[in-house]
């Protein structure tokens, strides 16, 4: 039996999140995330097996992890999804299970997910206007996304939360709009700062808007002058800082500022890829092998060691500002790192 043992990096932040890719394949092309053709998909033998993740999910709760989140690619794309979260729904020290998802395929898997065990729901939305959100996402989705959304709600997932990629002169015009069709359907709106990761650093110099200006464009709809909880305060869920409604505090709007005032200081999270590689932060160009251990027979305990030597090595915090056109940003897709 492994003891359990806590890991820190060596600015003594604690590992409390893992996000998990499943996959590495979208049925969109978001503009800010990877190219519309020339995309090269992973080999099905590349791809982690459910095993693969559980062994994971395992190692990594043994080194502190305590949330596990599924991501992609588009995660609701992998066959039998449903059953592998039956199966970490199983894992002891798992809390909470959570996925991310573009919500083209939710109408029809909401139910299920909730009944195997899925905790909570986060969709993305970046515009609801039909011609804008099929000109960013290169399909004509917007209904299947809404509707997928809806059926997250009728299905009982509590605190869903809607995600918005923000781009000025794209849907910067929207932000309002958007609030009010989350706060009507009680779900809690959330804006990104565009990063300058793969896709978003050809686009980024021009679209970018940072996160105080999207806080003047709400106007009245939520307390400015509130100060937002520090990183440290609101990481154990995840990175976002909150604003209430003036008129109802329990209406709220997040905003994840990962460009202008970002939440390195207090990150407790972990990524692996769809491969099996483990990404200390978002911005790694690379990563620790982790699947190429696993079938080479390693125990847990390597694997936990391995997780714990990748962590302290974890960088003090990404280098966006100084570079945010690198070529090395733009070879780390969204969508192979599972952001």
């Amino acid at each position: 039996m492994i003891p359990e043992a806590p890991a820190i990096d060596r600015l003594g932040r604690p590992l409390n999140s893992l996000r998990i890719s499943v996959i590495d394949r979208c049925d969109l092309r978001c503009a800010y995330c990877m190219p519309e053709e020339h995309y090269a998909w992973l080999p099905q033998r590349d791809i982690l097996t459910f095993e693969e993740i559980e062994k994971l999910v395992d190692a990594f709760t043994l080194a502190g992890v305590r949330k596990v989140r599924l991501t992609g690619g588009e995660p609701l794309l992998r066959q039998g999804l449903v059953e592998l979260v039956a199966r970490l729904r199983q894992r002891p020290r798992v809390e909470e299970l959570a996925i991310t998802t573009n919500a083209t395929r939710l109408a029809q898997l909401a139910a299920p997910l909730r009944r195997a065990g899925l905790d909570r729901v986060t969709a993305s939305l970046d515009s609801l206007r039909p011609e804008r959100f099929k000109a960013l996402v290169r399909r004509d989705a917007l209904g299947k996304v809404v509707e997928g959304i809806r059926a997250a709600a009728a299905a009982g997932f509590s605190g869903l939360k809607i995600n918005t990629v923000v781009m000025r002169g794209f849907n910067d015009d929207e932000l309002g709009d958007l609030v009010d069709f989350a706060w009507a359907r009680g779900f809690t709106p959330r804006f990104i700062e565009l990063m300058p990761i793969g896709e978003g650093a050809r686009v980024w110099p021009g679209t970018f808007l940072p996160w105080g200006e999207v806080v003047a464009r709400l106007g009245d709809r939520v307390v400015a002058k509130v100060e937002p909880a520090r990183p440290q305060e609101s990481l154990p869920r995840g990175p976002a800082r909150y604003l209430p409604s003036p008129d109802d505090p329990r209406k709220r709007v997040g905003f994840i500022s990962a460009m202008t005032s970002n939440f390195c200081e207090g990150c407790n999270r972990v990524r692996v890829t769809a491969r099996g590689e483990m990404r200390a932060c978002l911005a790694s160009p690379s990563g620790v092998d982790l699947r190429a251990q696993m079938r080479l027979g390693a125990s847990d305990a390597e694997i936990v060691a391995a997780v714990q030597l990748a962590l302290w090595g974890k960088a003090e915090g990404h280098d966006f500002q100084a570079a945010p056109t690198t070529r090395r940003s733009e070879h780390v897709h969204m969508s192979g790192v599972g952001g």
